[in-house]
């Protein structure tokens, strides 16, 4: 019997779901009345997890991106994880915007997870920072458990995982 259990808390999204979101948007687009001759375009850099959204005004744009979210939402993949950002004049009378993917625990996110750990105070649970990750230890599974519903609970601005249970 293992004396100790743990489980990892991590983040991140299914790249080919969000591939294929961006495929079904770039159909729709193609099919709408309201984007018939337009500039509008999505292009997904996998390497870079980024999204770049092209449209002829701020109001194409905004339907555009209503668009890919819902696509994004039908294919499961989860929207806390996408860093939205700004609408930018580009050049040909066009605006472009950048969608980041959020694929791992940043430092501050990872910090928040571990704190909200301690201070609950459950009894014998330890939590660390490991890279990318967080690690929750304890001898009780039940304890565990009380861990993952707490995280579950609150809102630290990205969507957790929890897996490699030991």
């Amino acid at each position: 019997m293992a004396d100790n259990y743990s489980f990892d808390v991590t983040t991140g999204v299914d790249l080919q779901e969000v591939d294929n979101a961006v495929n079904q948007a770039q159909k729709e687009i193609a099919q709408r009345y309201d984007f018939k001759g337009s500039k509008a375009a999505i292009t997904f850099t996998r390497a870079d997890g980024k999204l770049q959204l092209v449209a002829d005004d701020d109001f194409k744009m905004r339907a555009l991106y209503d668009v890919l979210l819902t696509k994004l939402i039908k294919r499961g993949v989860p929207v806390k994880n996408l860093d939205e950002g700004e609408i930018i004049a580009a050049g040909g009378d066009t605006v472009r915007k950048t969608v980041g993917l959020k694929m791992a625990l940043d430092g501050e996110t990872a910090k928040k997870v571990s704190a909200a750990i301690k201070e609950a105070k459950l009894k014998k649970v330890q939590a660390s920072i490991q890279g990318d990750q967080v690690r929750v230890a304890s001898p009780s599974k039940d304890e565990l458990q009380g861990a993952i519903a707490l995280l579950r609970g609150k809102d630290f601005g990205v969507e957790l995982k929890f897996g490699n249970f030991r």
